[in-house]
């Protein structure tokens, strides 16, 4: 079988991921992604399968690789967005992703971002390192409210870390998980996003990209329903925001800080937007690029693979 590896993440970190996929003799070629559409077309129906990151598998890729060899995607991750599943299910290519791997390093990364923000330590580090010894005045997050959007894996988890560091938490997800929140009551389950809107003064998203999704943090939320000037960070997808309006939000005080990991185009483009804004922290998409959690879904990236190998057999 010939293979393509494109995810960094699994490419830059060595590890046991790393030793399985290179101990089952197949032939490998690495790109380092995300690859583009017009980037896969001339190549794809060269593989057998892929192991990708957010790469572009539109319909088009999807058919000039089974037009040649492709039988099968493992998502190196959780989102599934960039791969028209549609056309991988009418050309009967498999696909797979790694949910509930990368839970414990994404919740981290948020409230890394958050005490970061509130702290001022990007501030400070950086007027230190000038030979500045000016003092910015820092806040508390004990006793602020997070509202969390999204109670899959990392929502979940990232409400049990929030709440253990003195954290109100408002939970909400279009399914109510009973048993979680019977577990941890002091999760509190709200029915509406404007309730989240309105008090809290933190806002965290962990929901999928998808037409229903895309600009949910919408300029009517931002002028209309935010109510307590909050932070809103984002792990999940660049695209679940107006980031026009969040700038005139932010340049007006609707909202407090926007602290990311994702933005709508990365690697990141010359011109983006958010680049230099005040009161917004940008990571480059390494949420969840620890060397547990990269080993953990490389390995699980690899194990899918085979097991799809397997049943083709």
């Amino acid at each position: 079988m010939k293979i393509l590896l494109t995810t960094t993440s699994f490419q830059d970190t060595p590890g046991k991921h790393q030793e399985l996929l290179y101990s089952k003799g197949f032939e490998i070629d690495t790109l380092r992604g995300p690859i583009l559409e017009n980037e896969l077309l001339p190549i794809i129906d060269q593989y057998d399968a892929v192991i990708c990151g957010d790469d572009e598998y539109t319909e088009a890729v999807i058919k000039k690789g089974v037009g040649g060899k492709l039988k099968h995607l493992s998502k190196y991750g959780v989102g599934l967005d960039r791969i028209d599943l549609t056309a991988a299910k009418k050309y009967n290519v498999s696909v797979t992703n790694c949910p509930s791997v990368n839970q414990v390093s994404v919740s981290e990364h948020v409230l890394a971002l958050l005490l970061t923000f509130e702290k001022n330590i990007h501030l400070q580090y950086n007027s230190v390192q000038q030979g500045s010894w000016k003092r910015w005045v820092g806040n508390e997050i004990q006793g602020k409210t997070i509202g969390i959007i999204g109670l899959g894996a990392v929502g979940k988890e990232l409400a049990k870390k929030s709440s253990a560091l003195g954290m109100k938490v408002l939970g909400f997800d279009i399914t109510k998980d009973e048993n979680f929140l019977t577990k941890y009551p002091e999760v509190s389950f709200v029915d509406s996003l404007d309730h989240i809107y309105k008090n809290a003064d933190v806002i965290s998203l962990h929901v999928p990209h998808t037409p229903q999704t895309e600009n949910l943090i919408s300029e009517d939320v931002i002028f209309n329903k935010l109510e307590k000037s909050p932070i809103i960070i984002n792990t999940a997808r660049g695209k679940l925001i107006d980031v026009e309006s969040l700038i005139k939000g932010l340049k007006i005080h609707k909202i407090k800080g926007y602290l990311t990991d994702v933005l709508a185009h990365e690697p990141i483009l010359d011109d983006e937007v958010l680049k230099g804004v005040e009161n917004v922290i940008i990571t480059p998409h390494v949420g969840s690029r620890t060397f547990q959690s990269v080993e953990r879904q490389g390995l699980m990236a690899v194990n899918n693979l085979l097991n799809q190998v397997k049943i083709e057999d």
